[in-house]
């Protein structure tokens, strides 16, 4: 609900997040984290998971009805915490809903050039990001600077499975890197939300004068960007709540959730999707 105190506006509604499946969470604990007085609903489409080798049609198909569902939920901002939903649906979402729509690609690609020192920049992520090509335009559109692709397939399922610090997971993370370490980059965009688990690993692997961009924190920051500019941010009286919903399996991903999100996840609630 939004009232009116002197010269500021509060909103006490909740923002919505949502992603193919687990990885999201990671963006918003780190959100969480920044916000501790906002409300959060948070949408996993667990049926459908992973998006990252799925066409885009398929893809905006899937992301307009979860955006529509988080609408109902009054929710006052919406962010896309999936790389390859942000970068095949954003412009659609945007321009169709009346509430603010944020993706992580931008605020990745920003924080990127930003750190880069030699303009020589690795892309980690998903088949279908890497094939969208969606960081290297972001990051062309701020600065010129050499982008350079990996496509991680084997990370997801690994991620997922808690195997960050075994063997065979830190020989498949030396295999996809070692071709972007030859380029010379100084600087690593984790292009999936599930890869922040994988940092101690992939620091193993690159070495400590690359650096890895997360793009959760620069998208907590775009959206401390937002809250403030649009006036949409909580006061101290809000009653937080955070709320989970699935697509399918929510006994598993109160399970495995919990290992990407900060805090223990206890209830999640199934919701049918009609694509």
């Amino acid at each position: 609900m939004q009232t009116k105190t002197k010269n500021k506006t509060i909103n006490n509604n909740p923002i919505g997040i949502f992603d193919s499946g687990f990885g999201g969470l990671t963006v918003m604990s780190t959100i969480d984290e920044v916000f501790p007085l906002e409300s959060f609903v948070y949408f996993g489409d667990t049926a459908h998971v992973p998006y990252g080798s799925k066409s885009k049609d398929t893809v905006v198909k899937y992301s307009k009805e979860i955006a529509s569902f988080l609408v109902k939920c009054k929710v006052k901002l919406i962010v896309i915490a999936c790389n390859t939903a942000s970068a095949f649906a954003l412009p659609i979402l945007k321009k169709t809903l009346k509430i603010p729509v944020i993706g992580v690609v931008k605020p990745g690609s920003k924080a990127a050039v930003f750190a880069s020192k030699n303009k020589k920049i690795g892309v980690i992520g998903t088949e279908g990001t890497i094939g969208s090509k969606s960081y290297l335009r972001e990051i062309n559109k701020i600065s010129r600077c050499k982008v350079y692709q990996q496509a991680c397939p084997l990370l997801v399922p690994l991620v997922e499975e808690g195997w960050n610090d075994a063997e065979v997971t830190a020989s498949i993370v030396q295999k996809y890197v070692e071709p972007l370490l030859d380029k010379q980059i100084d600087t690593l965009v984790l292009g999936c939300t599930h890869y922040p688990l994988l940092k101690k690993t992939l620091k193993k692997n690159v070495g400590e004068k690359i650096i890895l961009i997360d793009s959760a924190e620069a998208t907590a920051d775009e959206v401390r960007n937002i809250l403030n500019k649009k006036h949409l941010l909580a006061n101290t009286k809000n009653k937080k709540f955070l709320r989970f919903y699935v697509s399918d399996n929510p006994g598993k991903f109160k399970r495995i959730g919990s290992r990407f999100f900060s805090k223990k996840i206890f209830n999640v609630k199934k919701i049918e999707m009609s694509c």
